[in-house]
């Protein structure tokens, strides 16, 4: 079975094979020119490089973020369709994207499917956020199938990957809750203190060059099979 590592590189690689939501009708001009992996890379990229919950994922709107800054304000949530808060007060929070992550997400602003409300994620037919359960079933667990993991996956699956490889770097614990905007935040800040910015930003770095090369090494393994051994 393949290493967990490269799982969010195993649904990127799938996601690039599939049917994507941006191609149909003629009017979309140049946005039907959308890549058929897409939106599905872009979002798994967004739940490995930040841990987003998925109903936070499919809510996102480009407003939320500063690319000036680099920061991400994680502000909504979107469930069976319905636009709501975030899931407790502890979510609302600023999280910082690195640099390389920026670069992702301007390329796929460029392309993406428009909305007057700037949803990232919108179905063209409906011009509302995607439903994050089809999503799970039709791509992310078909491409965790197809990549023969065994384990059940769903969008739960970053979000704990997300912190385990935030444990991988070494970042402080106060770091890791702030990140994950846990709900026991407060607890965590009483006793650490609040995070230093650069340290949520090294440590969300890292994580993201982590998401990076596992889409790398898999297409890799794709183009050369004998590299699987490295990796069983």
């Amino acid at each position: 079975m393949r290493s967990a590592d490269l799982l969010i590189g195993d649904c990127l690689s799938f996601a690039l094979k599939q049917p994507g939501v941006c191609s149909p009708p003629a009017a979309l001009g140049r946005h039907a020119k959308c890549p058929p992996a897409e939106p599905y890379r872009t979002m798994v990229l967004i739940a490995g490089c930040l841990g987003l919950r998925a109903s936070e994922i499919v809510g996102l709107q480009w407003r939320d973020f500063d690319f000036q800054k680099s920061t991400l304000l994680v502000q909504r949530g979107v469930v069976h369709g319905r636009v709501d808060d975030v899931k407790t007060e502890y979510s609302r929070d600023s999280v910082p994207i690195a640099p390389e992550l920026v670069k992702e997400l301007m390329e796929y602003r460029s392309r993406c499917y428009p909305t007057e409300e700037g949803w990232l994620f919108a179905n063209p037919a409906t011009g509302k956020p995607c439903h994050q359960e089809e999503i799970q079933k039709k791509h992310i667990r078909r491409a965790a199938k197809a990549a023969a993991i065994k384990s059940q996956v769903g969008w739960k699956t970053f979000r704990h990957r997300f912190r385990s490889w935030l444990d991988q770097t070494d970042a402080p614990i106060g770091v890791q809750r702030e990140l994950m905007r846990h709900a026991s935040i407060q607890t965590t800040m009483n006793v650490y203190g609040r995070a230093m910015t650069d340290s949520k930003r090294q440590a969300h770095s890292n994580v993201v060059q982590m998401v990076l090369q596992a889409e790398t090494a898999d297409t890799a393994i794709e183009e050369k099979p004998e590299l699987l051994v490295n990796v069983v």
